[in-house]
């Protein structure tokens, strides 16, 4: 028993989410590309820094895939509130992307985004009067996820994708996790208790969220092992949580199996952050295979890195 008073969630005032106003909506999403005249383009780039940079990263995570080694992506919630999902789950539909992750923020938007087909809220508005966070809807389905990986002993993406498709979702098909299910990708979801808007509703168990997503990073650290052998990881928009927890999954899957570097690793992001360039981009590949770093709006760069690999790689049969 703590000997400190406790806030009392149960007696929190939670909202509608149908009646909450949300900054993204499907409408505004972008769209998948074709391969179109995307090497024409990139033939013309010049031979100098970053042009080069990006074309030798397309190259890697093409030979990666001819391969059959993994493209594993990292992504924070940003992805999906600025609209990309759409462009992401084309990658994963021609089996460019092999598998995500993401912090539970972006499962958040996800099922918001398949539910309603709308998500992000206003968080100054919100946390004016006390509603930020409290759209009773986001609460309740991400408690039944938690329960179903409970239930089936699965990771926290798995039952994402499986409680998203078995519900008929109206708008399922713009979801990560829904896609990664029906395409039999690994997704995964990294949680940081206390940090996520569905903390503050009574219907939120710490235990089974922590363990479920538990076993989701011993999920990654066994998809590490083999990028590990020269397959690829992209971090898109994540400047904290990701970063740590691929360099914690990646050490262990380095315990489990020695063998010489060769990962090919990117940090897509609008700014320069510490933990990224280190994490990711720096101390993986310092033995040996090739770190990347990438600055610009996610989502500018993102379509033109799907634009680009679709040229490189084309379908993945």
């Amino acid at each position: 028993m703590s000997k400190f008073p406790l806030a009392d969630l149960s007696k929190v005032r939670t909202i509608s989410l149908h009646k909450r106003k949300s900054k993204a909506a499907v409408p505004s999403f972008g769209k998948a590309c074709n391969a179109g005249d995307a090497r024409r383009f990139l033939d013309t780039l010049p031979g100098f820094l970053k042009a080069a940079d990006f074309n030798l990263f397309l190259k890697r995570v093409a030979a990666a895939r001819r391969r059959g080694l993994p493209f594993h992506v990292l992504m924070g919630a940003h992805v999906i509130k600025v609209g990309l999902s759409p462009v992401i789950i084309d990658l994963m539909k021609c089996g460019i992307i092999t598998g995500i992750s993401l912090n539970s923020a972006g499962l958040i938007h996800d099922l918001e985004l398949a539910f309603t087909g709308e998500t992000s809220e206003d968080v100054q508005a919100g946390l004016d009067d006390g509603t930020f966070g409290m759209a009773a809807e986001t609460g309740g389905l991400f408690a039944e996820v938690v329960q179903l990986a409970k239930k089936d002993s699965s990771g926290f993406g798995e039952a994402a994708g499986v409680f998203i498709n078995k519900s008929k979702a109206k708008f399922r098909k713009y979801s990560l996790f829904s896609s990664a299910q029906k395409y039999r990708l690994p997704a995964t979801v990294h949680l940081v208790v206390g940090a996520d808007i569905v903390h503050q509703q009574n219907s939120f168990t710490a235990g089974p969220a922590a363990e479920a997503s538990y076993r989701d990073f011993k999920i990654l650290a066994r998809i590490l092992m083999d990028a590990d052998k020269g397959g690829a990881v992209a971090n898109v928009g994540s400047s904290v949580i990701l970063p740590e927890v691929f360099l914690k999954a990646l050490t262990v899957a380095r315990n489990l199996k020695k063998q010489k570097c060769r990962l090919t690793t990117a940090n897509f992001d609008m700014i320069s952050h510490y933990r990224p360039l280190m994490n990711v981009v720096t101390r993986p590949t310092a033995k040996g295979g090739r770190g990347f770093n990438f600055i610009g709006h996610h989502e500018i760069m993102i379509p033109l890195l799907a634009w680009g690999l679709k040229s490189y790689i084309g379908e993945i049969k």
